[in-house]
């Protein structure tokens, strides 16, 4: 992949450009004209105009933006709602918090264009709670945004009336999936439910809903600016625009990167990331966070392209990539993202509670040298059991590290049942 993919800068622009808490810096870099122009239009015109750019959920489902809009829009009822969905509570990922720190007129601006296009009045920004410099930024954002016309009742004397709420998450790490987000809205626990309906014809208050992340909200007025057909020119072919990645871990210079997609794994790490440290050798890479696969350094040339990555029943998720040199211990990293999983399950589903908690029983044994082969088999039967029948994606994706290492590094967990074979053996 050549250079022409790394380093693109749509969504973060204007990060260190202009003060986030000056509205009319926004304005004057051509902020809010995107919304100008889509109250000029129907709001079937903007929709095609989404599904036309291939836009896809940055918040790691990758679902069409545009279809998600038009279900909303022709859904039966007058009242609709649109959450911004900002809890971002998965290990490895910082975007979100960094979009809202930096640009949050963006995000406000895509909402109030998306709501305008589905015929939606009032919409919530819920706020990971441990975001308090974010949640400021965005609070005194929206009141900006009031008092120039951009919210509140008939915005730009266009006869729209529209408001955005925000609501403050309480760190719980299972209300970013998008039920315990609505059973929280609603003053209820925040737990899961099944599916279907969805939230697009059933979602808060029974009502339909339309649920995007920051970082999908924040292409919104790009798109409409430039065309869905310039758009999808960006990227490739599945996966069109830019992504921004988080990376971290044992990489010379981590941090928030904006990236077409197309963009290479082994180019982020090392055109942008520069590298390991100290020329170590790379263990193993973690993609989308905690819940994400993780890839040995032998598949660093597989590109963040939904399609490439699907030949590999793989997803980049929400962006984070995260190395790990040769120093760890892959099962003591097991340990930690599934001792965090079960300590954030809801508890509803029999799967995800007592599960995880079975497969913190398998990795100690494994990790004390105590497992034998029946052990492994019981393992692999455990991930599969609880990928296919936990309610939510918190089950679904949290046994996804270990289900990768088995097929990548599986003598991780071979070794470990020679050794114990062979002291057995030696005792005998």
């Amino acid at each position: 992949m050549s250079d022409q993919y790394l380093s693109k800068n749509m969504l973060t622009r204007r990060f260190g450009v202009i003060n986030p808490e000056s509205i009319e810096e926004y304005i004057n870099d051509g902020g809010y004209s995107a919304l100008k122009k889509a109250l000029s239009l129907k709001g079937s015109e903007i929709i095609e105009e989404i599904k036309r750019s291939g836009l896809k959920g940055r918040g790691g489902a990758a679902f069409p933006t545009g279809l998600k809009m038009e279900a909303v829009n022709l859904a039966e009822g007058s009242s609709k709602y649109i959450i911004c969905n900002a809890d971002e509570g998965e290990p490895g990922n910082f975007k979100d918090r960094y979009l809202m720190e930096n640009d949050p007129h963006q995000i406000i601006e895509g909402i109030v264009i998306c709501a305008y296009a589905s015929k939606i009045n009032h919409g919530y920004f819920f706020i990971r709670g441990e975001y308090i410099k974010a949640t400021k930024i965005v609070e005194h954002a929206l009141d900006q945004a009031r008092a120039e016309g951009y919210l509140g009742d008939n915005i730009l004397d266009s006869g729209f009336n529209f408001d955005i709420e925000v609501y403050k998450g309480a760190g719980a790490y299972v209300c970013g999936e998008e039920f315990s987000l609505l059973a929280t809205l609603e003053g209820r626990a925040g737990r899961a439910a099944y599916k279907p309906p969805f939230p697009t014809i059933c979602g808060l208050y029974n009502k339909p809903t339309q649920i995007n992340n920051v970082e999908t909200f924040c292409n919104i007025p790009h798109i409409l600016q430039m065309g869905g057909a310039a758009f999808s020119k960006i990227g490739t072919p599945s996966s069109t625009g830019t992504k921004l990645i988080c990376l971290s871990g044992n990489i010379r210079q981590p941090g928030l990167y904006e990236v077409e997609l197309g963009t290479s794994v082994k180019d982020i790490i090392e055109k942008l990331g520069m590298g390991v440290p100290r020329n170590r050798k790379i263990k193993m890479v973690q993609l989308g966070g905690a819940s994400g696969p993780v890839i040995p350094e032998s598949m660093l040339a597989i590109k963040l392209d939904n399609q490439d990555m699907q030949k590999h029943n793989l997803s980049f998720g929400s962006g984070a990539v995260i190395v790990m040199d040769d120093r760890i211990d892959v099962l003591d990293i097991l340990k930690r993202i599934i001792k965090f999983f079960h300590h954030e399950s809801c508890g509803k589903c029999t799967p995800c509670r007592e599960g995880l908690l079975q497969i913190l029983i398998l990795l100690d044994r494994f990790i004390d040298e105590t497992a034998n082969e029946s052990d492994l088999q019981l393992l692999e039967i455990l991930i599969e059991t609880i990928s296919l029948t936990s309610i939510c994606g918190l089950g679904q994706a949290a046994p996804t590290a270990v289900k990768s290492v088995l097929e990548y590094f599986r003598e991780e967990f071979t070794d470990r049942i020679h050794t114990t074979a062979s002291a057995l053996k030696g005792g005998s």
